[in-house]
């Protein structure tokens, strides 16, 4: 991990919810950005955020997402995605972020990425996938 990451470090990415980001269970006229898909974007947001503050061989995963939706947003609008990392703790990094549209905040909350080597993370996965079942 190169010292460019560090707190203060912030983007913002701009995301159209399109047809596949809306839920689909209350008809046509309330498709809205979906939960889920505000958890996918924002960590992929973050992720891509801190990757060019990383050595070769390394990428983060996250470990934790804490969230709160907090209004709709329409099929067709844009949301911005604003993160800003607030603590590194070793290889742990903590990012806070707001998911504005164009008339509110519709969520908020943080995350939290580890650094990891991804040749040691294969090797790891690669032995669990390994192993013999338990069943």
């Amino acid at each position: 991990m190169k010292d460019t990451l560090c707190p203060g470090v912030g983007g913002t990415r701009r995301i159209v919810v399109d047809r596949t980001r809306t839920i689909d269970f209350m008809g046509k006229a309330h498709r809205v950005y979906a939960t889920p898909w505000m958890v996918s974007d924002m960590e992929y947001a973050c992720r891509d955020l801190i990757l060019p503050h990383l050595d070769e061989g390394e990428d983060s995963v996250g470990v934790r997402v804490e969230i709160e939706h907090l209004a709709p947003t329409p099929l067709g609008e844009w949301v911005d995605i604003v993160i800003a990392v607030t603590a590194i703790d070793g290889r742990r990094v903590t990012l806070d972020f707001e998911i504005r549209d164009a008339a509110e905040i519709v969520g908020k909350g943080n995350h939290t990425r580890f650094v990891v080597d991804t040749a040691t993370a294969e090797r790891r996965l690669r032995a669990k996938m390994d192993r013999p079942a338990d069943h």
